[in-house]
């Protein structure tokens, strides 16, 4: 096949799809792999880089998709990226299918076989493909860099001559992929660290990090089979909020990583809440893409309320581009292999991880639930 990584176009996005140490592997399973210029320069990776790698620099975006049998993306294709792709092509990378229905409508009109990063079963076998993890790593490490920049106070304990500083305390409100990372990334900062999170089964998994659980009475169904949180009850909610609002006086830190795939992130502190906190508080808001747990959260921006800032992170693995290009590369070449195990094979649409991730494939929208939302 030829492989074609394409330029980002989003604003402010720095990944590229292929680490350029992962070209000769490629090329050594007779592959060829075409990079557009100027590619992997938010991650610092220079053309000159890539063809030392064996690939072959490509000028525009136009030629590139033209030529390409595969495309390798960070971000989804914008509509007018879709229309380039060849007919009949494949598209590995993020879609955001729900949001992106434009995109989705031309692809399977073009009948590109489509499959997304984001809905890589949960499951053990596509650990090593699962881009989402892998990004929410870098996140959750960074969204704790971001408060410590932030925070009017320094997060260790620190014995001095002049007298004794206190550790901050950091609320991290979500124990996946990234608020585990936050709660590693804050306790090696010196920080003292709780965690709230509605599955029990992460209580073990938060206390082995050197953090403290905020205990309530939880749901039993707080996850579905495929390892995402559920959307839990109003209800539930309401109790939820009352044990976070308990623990604010006492914080310094809130790192808010609690998100439904699918749905608006859940509304965990209000904006009478933020009240709760000290002067000089920052709240890093890792959901503030799907609406925030905070209700005060602005995506892209910094706001300021009540002496509480509040951080809304986006995309925070652009800013760390050269390791997130890296974990990422592999996510794609996991599945890649996975779908092509040979020169002249074809992805097994009878295997749950292809079956799962595919969202267009022989001029049809194959995911039932996009197809519903598309076609409305």
């Amino acid at each position: 096949m030829k492989i074609g990584i394409p330029k980002e176009t989003v604003s402010g996005e720095t990944r590229v799809a292929m680490f350029p140490a992962l070209v000769p592997a490629y090329i050594k399973e007779k592959h060829e792999v075409l990079v557009q210029s100027g590619a992997g320069h938010g991650a610092s990776f220079y053309d000159e880089v890539y063809t030392a790698s064996g690939a072959r620099i490509i000028s525009g975006a136009q030629q590139l998709f033209s030529e390409s049998d595969i495309v390798f993306k960070v971000q989804p294709p914008s509509p007018d990226e879709a229309q380039q792709l060849r007919d009949g092509s494949t598209f590995i990378g993020f879609l955001s299918a729900f949001v992106n229905q434009e995109t989705v409508r031309i692809l399977a009109r073009k009948r590109i076989t489509s499959f997304a990063m984001e809905m890589i079963p949960r499951i053990t076998r596509a650990q090593s493909m699962d881009a989402l993890s892998s990004m929410a790593t870098v996140g959750g490490y960074k969204a704790v860099l971001l408060a410590a920049g932030n925070i009017h106070k320094m997060f260790p304990l620190m014995m001095t001559a002049a007298g004794t500083i206190t550790p901050a305390t950091v609320l991290i409100l979500g124990a996946g992929v990234a608020g585990l990372q936050a709660i590693a990334t804050a306790k090696r900062l010196g920080a003292k660290v709780e965690a709230f999170d509605p599955r029990p089964a992460v209580k073990e998994q938060v206390k082995s990090l050197g953090a403290s659980f905020v205990e309530m009475e939880m749901p039993a169904d707080a996850e579905t089979a495929g390892g995402y949180a559920k959307e839990l009850s109003p209800e539930f909610i309401k109790k939820e909020m009352e044990a976070i609002g308990g623990r604010l006086p006492k914080v310094d830190v809130v790192i808010c990583t609690a998100q439904v795939f699918g749905k608006r992130a859940p509304l965990l502190i209000t904006a009478e809440m933020v009240k709760l906190l000290r002067p000089g508080s920052v709240i890093v808001d890792l959901a503030a893409e799907q609406g925030g747990n905070c209700e005060l959260t602005e995506a892209g921006k910094t706001a300021f309320h009540h002496g509480v800032s509040i951080i809304g992170a986006v995309n925070l693995p652009a800013t760390m581009p050269l390791d997130a290009s890296h974990l990422y590369s592999r996510n794609v070449q996991n599945l890649f292999r996975h779908l092509y195990p040979k020169v002249d094979s074809q992805p097994d649409f009878q295997d749950e991880i292809a079956r799962g991730c595919c969202v267009t494939h022989e001029g049809k929208i194959v995911n039932e639930a996009i197809r519903i939302a598309v076609e409305k």
